[in-house]
């Protein structure tokens, strides 16, 4: 059971785009350096990303900025724009119902429920989550990091 990495990398994607508003244009080739992905991995995303309404692209010359306040963008909303039908295949359920048995022919309504309650609860919990707390988490390791770097440099007596 794993949730696509494309995940992790649509949210550094928008961490960076935050990030570089009004600082640098932020294109393909700049998220790609900065991710260590593929520019056409790069593109594919950002092109999800688009299509949800989380993001805009000039035309052209490029440059993303994020469509929404990070407070209105969740983890979700970012997940289900990767993979619209992600959820419900997170924990799949092998093929057997045609099998004489009478377990292969009830296991899909057996584990029906069970399923359901652990998508919603899967979805509940990445809807708790927005980007606003991402970048909050993020600036409290550039803080962390920051602060590690200046006892390094200068030890406390």
């Amino acid at each position: 059971m794993q949730i696509s990495i494309k995940c992790s990398i649509a949210v550094h994607c928008l961490i960076f785009i935050h990030e570089a508003k009004g600082k640098a244009r932020v294109t393909s080739a700049l998220l790609a350096q900065s991710t260590g992905c593929n520019p056409v991995v790069i593109r594919t995303v950002i092109s999800a990303l688009k299509k949800a309404g989380l993001i805009s692209v000039a035309r052209g010359t490029g440059g993303a900025e994020l469509c929404r306040d990070p407070a209105d963008i969740t983890l979700y909303q970012i997940y289900r724009a990767l993979k619209p039908d992600g959820l419900s295949c997170l924990i799949g359920i092998h093929p057997c119902q045609e099998r004489p048995c009478p377990v292969a022919q009830n296991i899909r309504t057996v584990l029906r429920a069970p399923y359901q309650k652990i998508e919603d609860s899967v979805r509940q919990a990445m809807e708790g989550i927005t980007l606003d707390s991402l970048l909050e988490e993020y600036h409290r390791c550039l803080t962390e990091q920051q602060a590690a770097g200046d006892s390094e440099t200068h030890p406390q007596t």
